[in-house]
């Protein structure tokens, strides 16, 4: 790539490219040359670009920082980017969607975000149905289920506008709830819009099926998981941001298939590299401790494909170590959310997990 290249060529190319770690490189790299030469509104549609693509490529953090750039720029001209608000509150909300994936950001500074996205929005004349979701949504990312609950009754009898989310993302989010609560038959129900093919959209039903396998396996439902299973990896293949489902699929394969559960995380294991989601990567951590657990019980020689943050040489042979090791990754994250949360959620998360196969 030519460094001479001027912000409309990197703009045109970056629009011809599919979404991805090379696209996000050619759009900071617009940034930069905005930002030289002093040009704000290059610079503001640039990282529009680069929030939508690094919000949906496992890029959250590259999403946050550009968007707050552009938050601050539209308060201080707010005439020069009025036209772009519906725009800007979209992003808002892919934001409020990750900013409980960081242990780090206080509660009380996400909880501030959302009532800043409430007033916005509200200026703007969209109706409250969006700001109940996102309160659903972090109540339910942060463990506190009767309370997702009661906004989950605020949300959905809600009008909705053009600011709502799609049918399908509101419909999987249902499946959510259902699938922390543990109701295996609500969760089960609640999908059969999203199984039938009713309802679909850009990541969905990417992020319902794997949702579904344990349920189905419980259930006794057992060759309708593995033929979902296989349309399960089809559809998240190769895509960082779904590390989480991996390791939703990855748990259903510990008890059904260990050996194709290898498969899937040798798949993966390198997209979890400097992941820049630490819950994403407490998911596919945690799952990978109970995969190897299990595959211990196995009288077979492994050599596992590592990925470059595993740097015991001793762990691509010695599954019960590689299982100690991502037990302790998992445990150690779960903590750290737990202290900002106020509960032991994910610890509890993680120890289920375990408790899949027994030591």
């Amino acid at each position: 790539m030519s460094m001479e290249l001027d912000f409309e060529d990197l703009m045109d190319e970056a629009m011809g490219m599919p979404d991805s770690a090379a696209k996000i490189e050619l759009l900071e790299q617009a940034i930069r040359v905005a930002d030289t030469a002093g040009d704000i509104d290059q610079g503001y549609e640039a990282r529009g670009m680069l929030v939508n693509t690094a919000s949906f490529n496992g890029y959250p953090l590259k999403a946050l920082v550009a968007f707050s750039w552009q938050l601050g720029q539209h308060d201080k001209h707010p005439e020069r980017f009025e036209h772009d608000l519906h725009d800007l509150l979209w992003s808002y909300k892919w934001i409020l969607h990750d900013l409980p994936s960081f242990p780090d950001i206080p509660l009380a500074q996400i909880e501030n975000l959302l009532e800043d996205f409430r007033l916005r929005s509200k200026k703007a004349g969209y109706s409250e149905r969006t700001y109940h979701y996102y309160r659903f949504s972090l109540a339910l990312s942060t463990g506190e289920l009767e309370q997702a609950k009661q906004w989950m009754d605020q949300w959905r009898p809600a009008d909705r506008d053009s600011l709502s989310n799609c049918q399908a993302c509101e419909q999987d989010m249902l499946v959510e709830f259902y699938y922390w609560t543990g109701d295996d038959d609500r969760t089960l129900k609640e999908a059969q819009k999203i199984l039938s093919g009713r309802l679909s959209c850009a990541e969905v039903p990417h992020l319902t099926y794997p949702k579904l396998l344990l349920p189905l396996y419980r259930t006794g439902k057992r060759q309708e998981a593995a033929d979902l299973e296989r349309k399960s990896y089809r559809l998240i293949k190769g895509n960082r941001d779904f590390l989480f489902a991996a390791g939703q699929q990855i748990a259903y394969l510990s008890q059904a298939d260990p050996f194709r559960g290898l498969e899937v995380y040798e798949a993966f294991a390198p997209l979890s590299v400097n992941h820049e989601n630490p819950l994403f990567r407490l998911g596919f951590d945690g799952a990978a401790a109970v995969l190897f657990r299990r595959l211990a019980r196995e009288q077979v020689k492994f050599d596992i494909r590592l990925p470059g943050h595993i740097t015991d040489p001793a762990a691509a042979r010695d599954v019960s170590l590689l299982s100690e090791i991502y037990a302790e990754r998992a445990l150690t994250a779960a903590g750290k959310f737990d202290t900002r949360n106020g509960n032991r959620y994910y610890t509890d998360y993680v120890q289920r997990l375990l408790a899949q196969v027994a030591e």
